[in-house]
């Protein structure tokens, strides 16, 4: 059976996942500011209850970003060492994907519009449907202001609102049926979404982990208007 290692440090919370022998354990806190400290004790927590070693591991997944600019940093530096050191490949996953299967697993959401804020005044923001279990990209992930935002054209049904961005409020230009603005990606529903990737033969070499941030400027302030 597969084994599949899934680490996710793009928000507040630090999370990872083990698939082994057809069963999933995780661990997740939201811990700010202390991902680096604790990502790899927490890898190494996961493994011993699961009683094998990184050897054992055939594929790692990360969340892939967009989220903090040092949070995605760290989740790729750790999964690229790791897979060097095992000659094994990655999963890049889409973290506003990563919150819209959260939503599916914990809301049963088929249709979820995910908001995270970026700061200066603008969301990360993606649109996703269910497809036979995994939440997929309707459109595509951007960052804009709230008051731009949009579904996808011709897409009717309830939407349901996840992610930090929803606390924005009545400045999203759309208004979901339901929503949870607590919402954080959670490794557990990483390592779904990774899985599906696995079986697609979407897997790719240690140096192609690389963060996506969806902008470009992603450390100065926006100038005064």
């Amino acid at each position: 059976m597969t084994t599949l290692l899934a680490l996710d440090t793009a928000t507040e919370a630090c999370s990872v996942a083990l698939l082994h022998d057809g069963k999933v354990i995780s661990h997740y806190e939201v811990i700010p500011r202390l991902h680096a400290q604790r990502l790899l004790p927490m890898i190494q927590t996961l493994l011993a209850e699961a009683g094998i070693t990184l050897s054992a591991v055939d594929a790692l997944a990360f969340g892939r970003g967009p989220g903090a600019f040092t949070g995605v940093r760290i989740a790729v530096g750790v999964v690229q060492g790791l897979a060097f050191a095992l000659q094994r490949p990655v999963l890049p996953v889409s973290t506003l994907a990563t919150i819209a299967q959260r939503a599916h697993r914990e809301h049963g959401a088929e249709q979820v519009a995910v908001a995270v804020d970026a700061r200066m005044d603008e969301i990360y923001w993606g649109c996703y449907r269910l497809n036979r279990g995994e939440m997929q990209l309707a459109g595509t992930e951007a960052v804009l202001p709230p008051e731009q935002v949009s579904l996808p054209r011709g897409e009717g049904g309830q939407w349901f609102g996840a992610g930090t961005g929803w606390g924005y409020g009545a400045r999203l230009a759309v208004q979901p049926a339901a929503m949870d603005a607590g919402l954080l990606p959670h490794a557990e529903d990483l390592l779904t979404l990774a899985g599906f990737a696995w079986q697609r033969g979407d897997a790719v070499e240690a140096d192609q982990a690389q963060p996506i941030y969806l902008r470009d400027n992603v450390a100065t302030p926006k100038p005064a208007r």
